[in-house]
């Protein structure tokens, strides 16, 4: 009989235990259900939040494109209008030159008209006069490098003379003559220099050929034009070979 009441209490307790683990385990289903539940509102919201987060990031990346595009085309219009800007600056600029320079010329035709009227003369009597001028002028001109020629002829008549009545006198050169040898011919011992009678240049005149500043010869005019000259060496002043480009200074300057 005690067993019995023993098995009963044990069943009774063994039932008691699995409908408390029935009640825990319905209470913890119930509590994941929920939290299921409320996982997927929170999916459910995200998912909600990230598609409107990326329609927001879509429109703001259009935005940041149209911005871009707007900002360039305003930047080439600013520049465009930058150098507009300077190109009429710079044609302002040119204007008020060309408006200085034309009151200059206005006033110089003005000066030019006002001694014109003191003259007293005409226009035609002007221009005449300045043709008679021009032709004075040139005649001058004319005048002038005739008498130079002429003196370069006497010069050298003279410097012959000089020579015929007096070997042994030398004739002196500018003293600011430089020469170079342009050609040498060493068979025939003679040398073409780059300086004429425009230059000064006499015959029988007498030049140091020299190198580096070391005497290489002693060369004399025999002939001469314009503005050239050939010299033969003298003979016993040959130290060395004549080259082209050599220098040559008078050997005796006028003083």
């Amino acid at each position: 009989m005690l067993i019995r009441i023993s098995l009963i209490v044990a069943i009774i307790a063994g039932l008691a235990a699995g409908v408390l683990n029935f009640v825990k385990v319905k209470e913890k289903i119930t509590t994941l259900q929920t939290d299921l539940a409320n996982t997927k509102k929170d999916l459910a919201d995200t998912r909600n939040t990230l598609n409107k987060t990326k329609q927001d990031l879509a429109k703001t990346q259009t935005e940041l494109k149209q911005t871009q595009a707007t900002l360039k085309t305003t930047t080439e219009e600013r520049d465009s209008a930058v150098a507009e800007a300077k190109k009429q600056g710079d044609r302002a600029t040119k204007l008020n030159d060309d408006l200085t320079k034309t009151r200059a010329e206005l006033g110089d035709v003005s000066a030019q008209l006002a001694a014109y009227k003191a003259t007293g003369m005409q226009p035609e009597e002007i221009i005449s006069a300045g043709k008679t001028i021009k032709g004075l002028q040139d005649a001058l001109t004319g005048s002038q490098d005739e008498n130079r020629l002429i003196g370069r002829k006497l010069a050298k008549v003279q410097g012959e003379l000089d020579f015929i009545k007096n070997p042994e006198k030398h004739v002196q050169l500018p003293a600011n003559l430089k020469a170079k040898v342009i050609v040498s011919d060493p068979k025939w011992q003679f040398v073409v220099l780059n300086v004429g009678e425009e230059q000064g240049v006499q015959e029988h005149g007498e030049l140091l050929i020299n190198r580096g500043g070391k005497l290489v010869a002693k060369v004399r005019v025999s002939s001469m034009q314009k503005d050239r000259c050939v010299a033969n060496v003298l003979p016993g002043w040959q130290i060395g070979e004549i080259f082209e480009g050599d220098q040559a200074i008078p050997a005796y300057p006028a003083s």
